[in-house]
């Protein structure tokens, strides 16, 4: 009895979100505001308790809104509440490599103004000395992070092809 009460109340926290799904629509959730709204809301169930891997993805969405915000103090508010999500989950799994490629392209494409950019050296070399390891699906979206990354050089993208 404890064992489907338990399954019955974990199954509308996961609410069919698949992290596949999930990566699918990263790399274009900032290219309008309505695609960004449609990935918040994709992760509006995660909580701190929830998938590191997914925390992380909805810190980048959180993040990425502050691009569509009128407001300076509230850009800057959700920015920063996004990183917030990332770096818990980057502080809780400090080598996965999926988190780190979410932080490093928030980190990447944020204006230098913000000073959001100190680990685009250190989760890029993660990525480079990890990435062999990974297989599957979780390998081949690091690779096309990779290849359309300005922090990665002509070289480093070449060992990926």
């Amino acid at each position: 009895m404890k064992l489907i009460l338990s399954i019955l109340f974990f199954i509308p926290l996961f609410n069919g979100l698949e992290i596949s799904e999930i990566r699918k629509m990263y790399p274009t959730a900032s290219a309008s505001e309505n695609s960004i709204k449609e990935f918040q809301s994709k992760l509006s169930e995660v909580t701190l308790e929830s998938n590191k891997t997914l925390i992380a993805y909805k810190g980048a969405a959180i993040a990425m809104m502050s691009k569509y915000l009128k407001k300076g103090t509230d850009k800057s508010k959700n920015f920063k509440e996004g990183v917030k999500w990332v770096e818990f989950a980057v502080t809780n799994q400090p080598n996965n490599i999926e988190i780190r490629l979410i932080r490093l392209s928030i980190q990447e494409n944020t204006p230098k103004i913000v000073n959001y950019n100190k680990n685009i050296k250190e989760d890029k070399n993660f990525i480079l000395e990890h990435y062999k390891e990974e297989s599957g699906s979780l390998k081949e979206y690091i690779k096309n992070f990779v290849l359309h990354s300005k922090s990665f050089s002509e070289a480093e993208k070449q060992s990926f092809k």
